[in-house]
């Protein structure tokens, strides 16, 4: 397999950022990590040997990049105007500067993904700049500010909670038509650890519907655990609905 790490100064954090890039061609994705994780996480537990052949086949290609999670929605207890500037700056880097990145190394349109709070990630990203992608596919996210902010907001984090800025979007927003041409792919499983994302799953489905927003919310069994296992199986289930033209 193909490998690479590329180390970008990100302007947006002040600080070095990392990107692990796997394969050689295909549809990019960009790839957000679990909790606190940074761009390794994809080959530590397993998931780039589970997609080998997608990868190898030079049916994608990922671009895994590192978080600030452990400074914004991990920080409980941090002062919360500053972890939600933190997470704002996280957002510039990506859009600014990682996904540049990723365009210059494969002209394709990119989709992003992510698992648990990388889901979280991946739909915010999404949902704020859908020109940039062809789609989402999340896994296992919790999509609701106050899980990690204990109810507080302000219109720094507002920017950052799907939960908060989708209900008031107006009916006749252009991103509304956007997301329609894209491929929106939300799924969280029903067993241990899975409830506050069926929750959070269930309530931005119902704004969906209200928008006339038409994303696949799906769910797995009560079987179906908040761990790598079950997103390897889910990743290797929905990659073709992706990536199919």
């Amino acid at each position: 397999m193909q490998k690479e790490m590329v180390t970008q100064y990100s302007q947006a954090l002040n600080r070095e950022m990392h990107v692990m890039i796997y394969g050689h061609d295909g549809v990019p994705f960009l790839c957000f990590p679990t909790q606190d994780s940074m761009c390794r996480n994809y080959e530590d537990f397993g998931m780039t040997d589970q997609l080998t052949d997608f990868i190898d086949g030079g049916r994608i290609q990922l671009f895994v990049v590192d978080t600030v999670d452990r400074e914004s929605w991990s920080a409980k207890g941090s002062d919360p105007a500053w972890r939600a500037v933190t997470q704002e700056q996280y957002f510039h880097y990506i859009v600014d500067e990682a996904i540049p990145l990723i365009t210059s190394r494969n002209p394709r349109t990119p989709a992003v993904t992510g698992f648990s709070l990388g889901a979280n990630h991946a739909v915010i990203t999404f949902l704020r700049r859908p020109e940039l992608f062809r789609g989402v596919i999340a896994l296992s996210g919790v999509y609701d500010t106050d899980y990690f902010f204990d109810g507080w907001m302000n219109p720094t984090l507002y920017e950052s909670a799907p939960d908060r800025f989708l209900p008031g979007m107006r009916p006749d927003h252009p991103y509304i038509a956007l997301y329609n041409e894209r491929k929106m792919i939300l799924c969280v499983g029903q067993g241990a650890w899975e409830e506050d994302g069926v929750r959070s799953l269930r309530y931005l489905e119902s704004v969906f519907r209200e928008k006339g927003i038409h994303a696949w919310c799906d769910y797995w069994g009560y079987d179906v655990n908040h761990d790598w296992p079950w997103w390897f199986r889910q990743m290797r289930y929905f990659l073709p609905k992706m990536i199919e033209e």
